[in-house]
């Protein structure tokens, strides 16, 4: 099945699913020596991000955020592709800065924790596997 939403930042990625109901801050909420989720009380506290297909509704929190994914892509600690129902700019710019695939618009209540997806931030579109 095909999802088709909007671009946000080029590539494809495949991989597979982490998905989150709530927002992601990645300032403060992701460290990114290691990828994973430190925000307490957040549904994914403790996972790591680190080459899976982050789902979550929108980012949350400071611009720094932005360079936080930056930092991870440096670190190899990055998610492989990135699937929001509404990227914001933080996430947006984070994601093309750091060459993470991206889309937006998606239905992202269809995408079950741990489904292969497929990326296509040039087609703005995410295959469910």
């Amino acid at each position: 099945m095909i999802l088709k939403g909007q671009k946000v930042s080029a590539g494809k990625a495949e991989g597979e699913a982490l998905v989150s109901t709530e927002g992601i801050s990645f300032y403060g909420g992701v460290e990114p020596e290691i990828g994973k989720i430190v925000e307490q009380g957040h549904p994914l506290e403790g996972k790591s991000v680190s080459g899976k297909i982050l789902v979550f509704p929108e980012g949350k929190g400071s611009t720094v955020g932005s360079y936080t994914l930056y930092q991870m892509k440096k670190f190899g600690t990055a998610p492989a592709a990135i699937v929001n129902k509404q990227a914001e700019t933080i996430v947006a710019v984070g994601a093309i800065i750091s060459e993470i695939p991206a889309v937006h618009k998606i239905d992202i209540e269809r995408i079950e924790n741990g489904t292969m997806l497929r990326v296509d931030g040039d087609k703005g579109e995410v295959e469910i596997k």
